[in-house]
């Protein structure tokens, strides 16, 4: 398990740059996605919208970046966060169903990108099965991110399909720090991300498990006493949700999450994250997307790739 010295470093003192903006009342979003009907071969899609609830495709839905790196070359489960130093978007993916690597390109303006690398993040590990669906977090005091994502490990660390969150810290995705186990319940979980309100870190993880069936989204805190993440919250969504993504939205926190068995998007929200009421009515989402991340933008940027048709 990581530390309290190294957790508190890297998550109390994260200042992530989407719900900093949205505090704000910048009220515009983008929605970077996948679509699984090619299994995330033809790249990364992008939306935008302008009240983080109605997002339309930009370019018609026609990828914005195509893979070209990693073990199966796919590009899933795209998260991008903004580095406030630099003005680069940074944006880490899924390469393969099976393997060690994730997938690394940054953009300034979200249309054309550098050059792809494949991160070797679980290469210490050769038993590792699969590394699936990166995010990314800013650390502000120590100006650097912590990218985590879950892997599967052959050894004693449990049966196939029993994921574990992994991490590693960077501060220009060139060197990494070596990776560490993140986060075990004790139990399988994928699909963390991240969101601050206020002081306060909030981490949304999928509980994994199919035997009792759960395949739900909780959300547990990052403890600044302690250091470590406190007890999971009940589900917040019915089962078979995944890849949840949290934005600010007039004050509420706004989970949106993908229910991949029926094909389309929920939606919850919260002003306390113990009461929540669906908003699945009041979304609208590119048909065909899967697993993505929304972050706010300005309206300059918005302007910009609205422009894009």
């Amino acid at each position: 398990m990581l530390d309290r010295r190294d957790l508190c470093v890297a998550l109390a003192a994260t200042a992530v740059a989407g719900p900093a903006l949205a505090a704000r009342g910048d009220r515009c979003f983008a929605f970077t996605y996948f679509a699984n009907a090619d299994n995330g071969g033809a790249g990364m899609r992008l939306a935008i919208s302008d009240d983080g609830f109605t997002y339309r495709p930009v370019r018609g839905g026609v990828p914005m970046l195509v893979p070209q790196v990693g073990e199966n070359r796919l590009m899933r489960d795209p998260c991008v966060a903004l580095d406030p130093r630099t003005g680069l978007y940074h944006m880490v993916w899924t390469t393969s169903w099976t393997g060690r690597t994730i997938g690394h390109a940054s953009s300034r303006d979200l249309v054309t990108w550098s050059a792809q690398q494949a991160v070797p993040v679980m290469a210490a590990f050769p038993d590792t099965r699969n590394t699936w669906a990166p995010d990314i977090l800013y650390d502000a005091a120590r100006r650097r991110f912590t990218i985590v994502w879950a892997s599967t490990r052959g050894d004693g660390a449990g049966k196939e399909g029993d994921h574990r969150l992994y991490a590693t810290d960077t501060t220009d995705f060139r060197r990494f720090s070596p990776t560490r186990l993140f986060y075990d319940p004790g139990f399988s979980v994928i699909d963390a991300t991240f969101l601050n309100r206020g002081d306060r870190t909030i981490m949304f993880v999928k509980d994994e498990r199919k035997e009792p069936l759960r395949k739900v989204i909780q959300w547990c805190e990052l403890s600044p006493v302690t250091g470590r993440f406190g007890p999971l919250s009940p589900s917040i969504t019915p089962a078979w949700a995944e890849g949840p993504t949290a934005i600010e939205v007039d004050g509420e926190t706004v989970v949106f999450f993908d229910r991949y068995i029926d094909k389309k998007y929920g939606a919850i929200a919260s002003r306390d994250l113990v009461t929540w009421r669906d908003v699945s009515d009041r979304i609208v989402i590119p048909a065909g997307a899967n697993h993505g991340t929304i972050i706010p933008i300005d309206r300059v940027r918005h302007a910009a790739l609205a422009a894009l048709g």
